[in-house]
């Protein structure tokens, strides 16, 4: 059975090429029951998956995103850079990601990821496509960013979706409770370095659920779960699944 404590972080991002399918279904293979991934938008206005601003680090073209429409994104060799056993994987679009996850029955923690001046038009194209395609009997994405205006966007068009806030550290306990009050979020997603057993209860104290990223150490891992953390992102889901097993 899969363990949700364990979230695969841009898919097993540390076995196959990050945000590409391969990298899901390697997660999936290992067993999590949820996969993060990161969607920003073409020129164009389709979603993809990838976590740059610059298509430079993860493929073998180069630069802004932002640039290219979704045929010549999808050109791009997204998986050599990785490992040659990847090479030809294709930056893949949201709709295609959606159509693995459905397949694979996992559940999927979606990161806004908007590229400089598109916030509110990359919130906007994934909820309207996550909720014209994902399944009405799957268990509904979480939605996450950085950017409060992105989080703010989908609770108008899509309130139901579930929200999660994205820190490197926590914010003051006052404008926690603002966010909470004004977002309705369920979870805050945080830099693992920072948390520790206050951490723990200031969130947990909200009627929040806290997730750590990105927890490679295994025994890290333990230590933030024994803590009350509810679940950990990692780019090697197989090594925290086997020490929290």
């Amino acid at each position: 059975m899969s363990d949700p404590r364990v979230i695969g972080h841009r898919g097993a991002s540390g076995s196959a090429p990050e945000n590409t399918l391969p990298a899901i279904s390697r997660a999936a293979d290992m067993g999590v029951a949820m996969v993060e991934f990161d969607v920003k938008l073409t020129r164009c206005g389709t979603p993809v998956l990838m976590h740059d601003d610059l298509v430079d680090r993860t493929s073998d073209g180069h630069g802004p995103a932002a640039g290219f429409d979704l045929a010549a994104l999808q050109a791009l060799d997204a998986g050599r850079w990785f490992d040659d056993r990847f090479a030809g994987t294709r930056v893949p679009t949201l709709a295609q990601t959606i159509d693995l996850l459905v397949a694979r029955d996992l559940d999927a923690n979606v990161e806004i990821k908007p590229c400089p001046g598109r916030t509110a038009e990359t919130a906007r194209q994934v909820v309207e496509m996550l909720m014209r395609l994902w399944p009405a009997d799957k268990r509904p994405p979480l939605l996450s960013s950085f950017e409060i205006e992105a989080l703010a966007t989908a609770r108008d068009l899509a309130p139901d979706l579930p929200r999660a806030l994205l820190f490197e550290t926590l914010p003051s306990a006052a404008e926690m409770d603002r966010l909470t009050a004004d977002l309705a979020p369920v979870a805050v997603h945080l830099w693992e370095r920072p948390i520790d057993a206050d951490v723990v209860a200031a969130v947990h104290g909200r009627g929040l659920a806290l997730r750590a990223w990105t927890v490679n150490d295994p025994t890290r891992a333990v230590h933030l779960v024994r803590l009350g953390v509810d679940a950990v992102f990692s780019d090697f889901p197989d090594r925290i699944l086997d020490a929290l097993a």
